[in-house]
């Protein structure tokens, strides 16, 4: 009886499989793909830029249909090199914003079959006013032109990190490029012109705010009082559909005649050498699907250039507005970019010399609920940040020119000397000599240190007061924080970390007020001082 009903069993698998197999074979219509190895309930893990989280739904409802359980992380760009670089066997396809991350691989054989999906320059966005007031409108534009303008003080504009985002990293690499003469190939020794250095440093010192991601820094502007920013042109066109919703005055998008970054948005095949063979064909159809027809509309409608070779004629009017300084009939030259050793030193030259310099004020809790593990976290955290050495492995690292303040905090609040970046073994010592009691005040820890940047009249630098505590403030008001800040028309962002029982609610007034932001560091100081410091 039992072996009737086995065989019966195994009779009624295969005729599932069959059919399984079939229904598989009608859904995919669009692409001849053999489907057969597909396994059903399998997942297919991406990793993706943030740019393209408005595409979500649409990838994985696709996979549904074809019984692909896809799942989809997302990352900044530089920073999905670092955990291809590290843990690449936990993904099955990446989707970067530029090839040049790929080739920057430390294995250069990880990833195979890439394909450009949509295309997406970085420019800058200024508001129609200014760029008319410049005389940017309706004019071919030179990334020397934008130059003049900064060193004239006529132009401040907000942008990405250069060392953490591909929006800040490629747009640091097209004026380099440019203003070294726009060379057939960048050199290493050509970095060492003193000219081009001077030209960089003074394109620089226009930058206002620093966001550590793309998606953040769209927050910023929309939030902020500012004229002027570097992003995808996608990103900009939905700031401009924001901005006409509002009423306000849209961005008009510069393209510089000399050369644009062109982000070529490649979807890749990570080889891991899957036992699962079955990997391989998911990610066909998937690929396949970005790139049809409907997915490709869908692209277009968001903002991306789903055309190749650089012209279109008939693209959609209304996203891609003329009166916003896009004309998809005429070619974007694109960059060169150049070895990964010479990218490499470029970015150290940014580092050592080009980077804005900030000042940052460390308002740090030691209440007496920091006694014990939370106060040996923070003193590890800040020992990591401040160690010059220990920083530069991740670029995170504070230059000579940089001002650091110190404010210890509990009920009350102790203001240690400004150090430059370099000279921080004082700091580190006077930190790890801190000892952790009594109440907590947030408000009047942060006042302190608005004011300690407000005083220092130095435009040159750029500033930020990074709050960390791990408690709920029961002395100090912040209403005296709030009337303080807005009397003195402050432009000044107050980042706070999260840790311990420390209460958001309170945090989330002060990043409102101050358009800053909140960063978790429950699950670890260092991995959140790590991601404020990219915001500065």
């Amino acid at each position: 009886m039992n072996k009737k009903n086995n065989k019966s069993n195994i009779f009624l698998y295969v005729i599932a499989a069959i059919l399984i197999i079939s229904f598989l074979r009608d859904c995919n219509f669009e692409n001849n793909i053999n489907i057969e190895n597909i396994i059903y309930d399998n997942t297919f893990k991406i990793i993706s830029t943030t740019s393209t989280k408005s595409m979500d739904e649409e990838i994985i409802s696709y996979g549904k249909k074809n019984n692909i359980n896809i799942e989809i992380e997302h990352h900044g760009d530089l920073e999905i090199v670092d955990i291809l670089n590290n843990n690449s066997r936990e993904y099955d396809a990446v989707w970067i914003s530029n090839s040049l991350w790929l080739y920057m691989l430390d294995n250069s054989y990880l990833t195979i079959d890439s394909k450009s999906i949509v295309i997406d320059p970085v420019v800058f966005g200024i508001t129609k006013n200014k760029a008319e007031e410049l005389g940017f409108v309706n004019k071919e534009v030179y990334n020397k032109d934008i130059l003049n303008a900064i060193k004239d003080n006529k132009l401040k504009y907000i942008m990405s990190s250069v060392t953490k985002t591909n929006t800040g990293a490629t747009s640091y690499l097209t004026f380099l490029n440019s203003l070294a003469g726009s060379p057939e190939i960048l050199t290493e020794n050509m970095l060492k012109d003193e000219k081009l250095i001077n030209d960089l440093k003074n394109l620089f010192k226009g930058v206002e705010r620093v966001s550590g991601d793309e998606e953040y820094l769209k927050t910023i502007f929309l939030k902020g009082n500012y004229n002027a920013m570097i992003n995808y042109e996608s990103t900009l066109i939905n700031i401009n559909k924001e901005l006409i919703k509002k009423k306000k005055e849209p961005l008009y998008l510069i393209y510089p005649k000399d050369g644009v970054a062109i982000n070529d948005m490649p979807f890749a095949y990570i080889n891991n050498e899957k036992t699962d063979e079955s990997n391989k064909e998911k990610f066909l159809l998937i690929q396949s699907f970005l790139t049809s027809k409907n997915m490709q509309k869908k692209l277009e409608e968001n903002g991306f250039r789903s055309w190749y070779g650089g012209i279109n004629e008939k693209a959609d009017s209304e996203t891609f507005n003329k009166e916003w300084g896009i004309d998809t009939t005429k070619y974007l030259k694109d960059m060169k970019y150049p070895s990964k050793t010479v990218i490499t030193k470029s970015f150290d030259l940014f580092i050592e010399a080009l980077r804005k310099p900030t000042h940052v004020v460390f308002c740090l809790d030691v209440s007496g609920s920091m006694y014990g593990e939370g106060l040996k976290e923070l003193k590890d955290a800040m020992n990591y940040i401040l160690d010059n050495e220990e920083a530069s492995k991740d670029r995170l690292q504070f230059s000579d020119k940089d001002k650091i303040t110190i404010i210890s905090f509990n009920e009350k609040y102790k203001v240690y000397d400004t150090k430059y970046g370099t000279e921080t073994n004082e700091v580190i010592k006077n930190i790890n000599e801190l000892d952790a009691g009594g109440g907590t005040n947030i408000y009047d820890s942060s006042k302190e240190g608005l004011k300690i940047l407000k005083n220092d009249s130095n435009d040159e630098y750029t500033k930020t007061v990074i709050l960390m505590t791990d408690g709920y403030s029961n002395s100090g008001n912040y209403n005296n924080l709030r009337k303080y800040y807005e009397t003195n028309k402050l432009n000044i962002p107050i980042y706070s970390i999260t840790f311990g029982s420390s209460s958001e609610s309170q945090l989330e007034m002060l990043a409102e007020l101050s358009n800053g932001k909140v960063f978790n560091g429950k699950n670890g100081l260092k991995e959140a001082f790590t991601e404020v410091r990219s915001y500065n």
